[in-house]
Parts: structure tokens; C-alpha cells; sequence
């Protein structure tokens, strides 16, 4: 079976797997792990009022410690087709540069992982030097993430899987390759403040309760004092109102219910329910019994998690370097992954490809940058299970 990543690559971004499509990347990897001697399981999961997801877990091994690869294989849809330099599912190659949605979130990141893998079972017989190797890659990681990771997760402890450690393929380098490893993420909630007032006529405000007012006040009282100052893993906790609305078209009707919608990105000083907890005091201080309001939280909340710098961390930086002559830096920033589910289990960190280009229009990653990421994650490899 071919290790070649760039071709592997150009497999998977051929596959439109825009979620919750699987599009034939899942089908591809499994034929492509199952000839290595992966023993795979593919699944879907389901949910009342979601649309169903395929996943799957593959493992070659059966000893501890098991090294987990993980990923996603769903992409983004690629937006006005005819804005790119190359269909977004050509897969096309133009002066070393390889063209098509998901090269860098992160089917090229999959790509190198099984390249990667595959490299290291040749070189050993079939089989890995010790323990085991795994692949836990979901089609749900672009959307609201439910029937995914973490149901996958859920079976694989419900089946006994036990992981040691995790490397998870997401873009985290900034601008070179080599210069970033994500060791954690801010968590992030969700949602909505709801102020319940009086529909009334302008004229006469005493008929009436305005919950303009009111959500003006809770507002500025849930923003006046700061989340927290931060901490050695984390910048401080940041809350945001993002939309005020009251759905009112009429400039002489008193509406009867106003909404804010908010997000919070938080460090590891609180959790998600300490932090529902926090806005909730807040508000009532402020309201003083004479607000009705209420707080509807979304359900693709995510939690904080971080991997403290030791062992493992010394192991995957010590690739990098030695591959790109970049020593990488531990970071925190960004967005969420599929990280904050792994980390329940065990230790993770992210690498991969450089993120500039991810969900834009024209997303792709120079061929060399394939070569050399394989070469880090083969690295990787080696050296655990050394």
C-alpha cells in the first residue's frame, strides 16, 4: 500500500465529505488501514433532531501503550465554486502547491498520519515496534460535533479501548511549519439572555413592561467586572454580546421580550457550569427581583483543556525541531477541537499544517509541507514506541 502522502492526500480531497457526507473518505481509509492490518470499526451515530454521522476507530496492536491518531475527515462546504483557482475537489497540483477544500483541515494532516504509519509498520514487520497505534477520526468535527468524537469516545470505553496518548492532526502552525504545538484550548459557551417583559402601546409605558430596559441593565452588569486575569496556561476569560434583538419593526409597540446572544471563551479557572453559574448571580444581582429573565445555553458548548508540558510534549517538540529546525511553541490559542473530548481520556496535542488557508476559498498546502509533516509524525512514532 502506497505511503505516499501526497497522493493520499489527493484521495481523500477528492471525496466531498462536506458534513455530514462522508463522501467516500471514510471508505477510503478503510480500505487503505485494513490492507496495513488495522482492524477497523465504522459506525453511525444518531440523534433526534441531527442528521446522522459516520465515524470509525481502527487499531493494529493489541498491548499497551496505545499511540491514538485522530482527525476529521468532514470539510466545510467550499462556498462559491467559481471564486477558485482549481475545482475544490480537483485535487489539483499547481507549482508545488496542492489545491482543494480540506488539504489543510485536515485531510493533509490524515493523510501524513497513515503515511506516516504505514512507513513505520514496513520498517518493523507488519506490526508496530510495541503496543499499539490507532486511528479515531470522525465526520462530524465542522459541525455541531454531537454525533462524532464524542460518541465514538463513548463506545471505544464501552468496548475497553484504553489510549495512552493522542496526537491530533489539526492545522496549529501559525505561519511555518514547526512553529506551534497546540498543548490546550479555551473552552466556549454559548448562548442567550432572554428578557420577558409587557407588550404595550408607546403611549402608555405604565400598561406595559419594556424588556429593552432590562437586558440593557443585565448586560452591563454581567460585562462590569472582568471573568478572571488569566493564568501561566491561558490569556484571561473573554465575554462577548454579539446580538441584541428584539424583533420589532413597529416604532410605536413596546415589544414584549428581548434576546442577547453571547459567547465566552474561558481559560481553565472555571467549567462550563461554574461559569452558568457566574452569569446567573450576576444577573439577579442585577435584577433585583424585578427582571424576568432566563438564560438558554446551545448545546455545542465546549470545555477547557489543557496537556501540561512534560514527556510527551518533550517527545513531539524534539520531532519537530529536529525535522524543521523550529523549536515549537506550547500554545493555548484558538478555537476548539475535537481535543477537549480526547483529553477526558488521555493526554493529547495538536500538530499539523500550517492554518492560514483553512475554510478560504482556494485552501491548499505546498507538496514539501506534506513531505515534511510525515516525516515529523514518523518521527513521532519511532520515538514513542522506541
Amino acid at each position: 500500500m502506497s505511503a505516499d502522502p501526497i497522493a493520499l492526500t489527493q484521495e481523500l480531497v477528492r471525496c466531498p465529505s462536506v458534513t455530514p457526507a462522508e463522501g467516500g473518505a471514510l471508505q477510503f481509509l478503510e480500505k487503505t488501514l485494513k490492507a496495513a492490518g488495522f482492524t477497523v470499526h465504522r459506525m453511525t451515530f444518531s440523534e433526534p433532531g441531527t442528521e446522522d454521522v459516520e465515524n470509525f476507530y481502527a487499531r493494529i496492536g493489541t498491548e499497551a501503550p496505545n499511540l491514538v491518531l485522530a482527525g476529521h475527515t468532514d470539510v466545510v462546504p467550499p462556498g462559491d465554486e467559481g471564486a477558485w483557482t482549481h475545482p475544490p475537489f480537483a485535487s489539483r497540483i499547481d507549482n508545488g502547491i496542492l489545491y482543494g477544500r480540506g488539504t489543510t483541515d485536515m485531510k493533509g494532516g490524515i493523510a501524513c498520519m497513515v503515511a506516516a504509519v504505514l512507513d513505520h509498520l514496513a520498517a518493523n514487520g507488519g506490526k508496530p515496534k510495541k503496543g499499539s497505534i490507532s486511528f479515531l477520526i470522525t465526520g462530524d468535527e465542522e459541525s455541531i460535533a454531537v454525533n462524532g468524537t464524542p460518541k465514538l469516545l463513548q463506545w471505544c470505553t464501552e468496548q475497553g479501548e484504553a489510549f495512552d496518548h493522542c496526537l491530533l492532526g489539526e492545522p496549529s502552525n501559525v505561519n511555518e511549519l514547526g512553529d506551534t504545538i497546540k498543548i490546550g484550548r479555551r473552552g466556549s459557551l454559548n448562548g442567550h439572555l432572554i428578557v420577558t417583559g409587557k407588550q404595550g402601546h408607546v403611549a402608555y409605558p405604565e400598561r406595559a413592561i419594556n424588556p429593552v430596559r432590562g437586558i440593557v441593565k443585565l448586560i452591563e452588569a454581567i460585562q462590569a467586572e472582568p471573568l478572571d486575569k488569566g493564568n501561566e496556561n491561558f490569556p484571561p476569560s473573554n465575554l462577548e454580546f454579539v446580538s441584541v434583538d428584539v424583533g420589532n419593526k413597529t416604532v410605536n409597540l413596546i415589544p414584549g421580550e428581548a434576546r442577547a446572544m453571547f459567547n465566552i471563551r474561558f481559560n481553565d479557572m472555571h467549567t462550563l457550569d461554574s461559569l452558568k453559574a457566574l452569569l446567573q448571580a450576576r444577573a439577579e444581582k442585577a435584577s433585583g427581583g424585578e427582571i424576568k429573565f432566563e438564560f438558554k445555553f446551545q448545546p455545542s458548548n465546549a470545555g477547557v483543556f489543557v496537556t501540561k508540558p512534560g514527556p510527551f510534549t518533550d517527545m513531539v517538540a524534539g520531532a519537530v525541531e529536529s525535522v524543521t529546525g523550529r523549536k515549537p511553541v506550547l500554545s493555548t490559542t484558538g478555537g476548539t477541537s475535537d481535543a477537549r473530548f480526547i483529553s477526558h481520556h488521555c493526554p493529547v496535542v495538536e500538530f499539523g499544517l500550517v492554518g492560514q488557508t483553512m475554510h478560504q476559498v482556494d485552501e491548499r498546502v505546498p507538496v514539501a509541507e506534506l513531505v515534511a509533516l510525515t516525516a515529523i509524525y514518523r518521527k513521532i512514532v519511532d520515538r514513542y514506541f522506541g
